[in-house]
């Protein structure tokens, strides 16, 4: 995800923007066109430094402050000298407020303007660069008529593209295009982060993710009378402070024993990747139930793993839990009898012991299936990492519909099941008993990851970490940051097609060393 360092850690509704608009214009003591003048400023710069060659600028501006700043680019390219042309969807004469101001601006600078009809009827429109001012944050019902075309022209001119605060047409709350949205290339967002930015198909659309306070902080314009931000942003530098350093006294024992269980027929290489990655993330010890058959295959690759067999004679799960810091259960488990009864077995035999669980794949099934009956359907000491299929069956819904509101359906299946969830996917979501920030968000990750064993690779991390020391909830969100970042590492190194879980490993192993 191309994002700058310098992004905040608190993200936003688009209601509690508008409100912390509301106080920054207190606190600044300013006029809310100077705000716009502010962020259409940022805007021109950061466009002038992205884009330095560019001499003609094309600006589609709207109703209300999204447009303002549109008029307001237009404006300040003119005085630079700079060939520019504004398209209007909202007659000016209509305009009010700070936006009718921004329109004088333009005049003013004698910017050209045409309504969106007039610029349709031209065969072609000389543009270099296309600055998206249609629609802010407030958009909360699907795109129509000349919006909608307007954004389907942007997305079709083959232009690069400057989004104001969001591209038009994305829900500021969740990253789901309503109807479509502006495929940007750079979006300036301005005061406070909006969540829908980093998740979903939210980058996407967003392209490089640049943020401008405008001098106005939330904590300092609010005074402490900002609206408390729901979800944090946390990356790998964010991670490393959760990785002590190990005493110089550490043993094996230590740093903790992760049991593993999984790995049906034709399906054992997900639990070696999960015991390699537990390994690579420094658990003291890793040992692994599966099929037996797998034992030479597991050997070979990991000699330091140590196994049972499921068909080697009677297996003594109790006493392999006596021993264990935490349980993987589902990496390549399957979902028949055999499957089944280890999940049934692994259930128990944790609930008994207090030891915390990490479910997923194939037990996220289970799970959802009822397999476990109705007294293991909930606890408070799992993680529950299911990706948007899996979720779909753990609430009884569609695909669609847990990707429409993603920070909706993991607090759905927190409040349903108990413990710690995660929702990976694009902006990767964990969720935890309720406390604010209720979610965090990784911007970690790439589009590489979509591949084969990556949650497997996960899963091992996750329970590694936890066997160290860390709490369920360090544990979880420390995971999914080191994990994102070595894929982030790896493609950087070799390319993101191509990119296989176990090409995470030897970055992993770097990451969780922090200097």
């Amino acid at each position: 995800m191309p994002l700058q360092n310098s992004l905040p850690r608190d993200l936003y509704r688009a209601e509690q923007v508008r409100e912390l608009d509301r106080l920054a214009l207190a606190a600044l003591g300013v006029s809310e066109f100077e705000l716009m003048r502010r962020a259409g400023g940022a805007a021109f710069c950061r466009a002038m430094e992205r884009w330095p060659q560019v001499r003609r600028l094309l600006v589609l501006a709207g109703a209300g402050n999204n447009g303002g700043d549109g008029y307001v680019v237009a404006a300040l390219a003119a005085v630079e000298g700079l060939e520019v042309e504004l398209v209007w969807l909202v007659a000016p004469e209509h305009l009010a407020g700070a936006a009718a101001e921004a329109w004088q601006f333009a005049v003013a600078a004698d910017v050209p303007m045409v309504s969106f009809d007039e610029f349709q009827s031209r065969s072609q429109s000389g543009a270099e660069l296309v600055v998206d001012a249609l629609l802010g944050t407030g958009l909360n019902r699907r795109v129509e008529g000349a919006w909608l075309e307007a954004i389907e022209w942007i997305n079709c001119a083959g232009l690069p593209v400057l989004a104001l605060d969001i591209p038009s047409g994305l829900d500021a709350d969740t990253g789901t295009p309503l109807g479509a949205a502006v495929r940007a290339d750079l979006t300036v967002s301005f005061v406070a982060v909006k969540r829908g930015l980093l998740t979903h198909q939210g980058p996407d659309h967003v392209g490089e993710l640049v943020f401008d306070d405008l001098g106005a902080p939330a904590a300092e314009a609010a005074a402490g009378a900002a609206p408390e931000a729901e979800v944090e942003r946390i990356d790998i530098h964010r991670a490393s402070s959760w990785l002590p350093r190990r005493a110089p006294s550490a043993h094996k024992g230590s740093n903790g024993h992760v049991l593993l269980i999984g790995g049906d027929l034709a399906m054992g290489g997900a639990i070696v990747m999960a015991a390699e990655a537990a390994l690579r993330a420094g658990a003291g010890l890793v040992s692994v139930v599966t099929r037996s058959s797998h034992r030479p295959a597991l050997l070979a690759r990991r000699p330091e793993v140590m196994m049972t067999g499921t068909e080697d004679g009677r297996v003594d799960l109790p006493a392999l839990f006596d021993r264990a810091s935490n349980v993987v259960l589902g990496p390549g488990l399957g979902l028949g009898d055999w499957s089944g009864n280890l999940w049934r077995a692994a259930l128990a035999a944790s609930q008994a012991r207090g030891l915390p669980l990490i479910v997923d794949a194939d037990a996220l099934r289970l799970l959802a299936r009822g397999a476990s009956g109705e007294s293991g359907s909930r606890r408070d000491d799992w993680i529950l990492t299911p990706h948007p299929g899996e979720a779909a069956a753990l609430l009884g819904t569609e695909v669609e519909q847990v990707q429409r509101d993603r920070f909706a359906t993991v607090a759905a299946i927190q409040r349903r099941f108990g413990g710690h969830c995660l929702l990976k996917g694009v902006g990767s979501l964990t969720c935890a008993p309720s406390r604010l920030p209720r979610f965090k968000l990784c911007s970690e990750g790439n589009p590489g990851m979509a591949s084969a064993g990556m949650g497997d690779v996960l899963s091992g991390i996750i329970a590694a970490l936890h066997a160290q020391g860390l709490p369920l909830e360090d544990s979880l969100d420390c995971a999914v940051c080191v994990h994102g970042e070595a894929a982030d590492l790896a493609a950087a190194q070799y390319g993101q097609r191509g990119l296989a879980a176990t090409d995470l490993l030897p970055f992993v192993r770097r990451l969780v060393n922090p200097p």
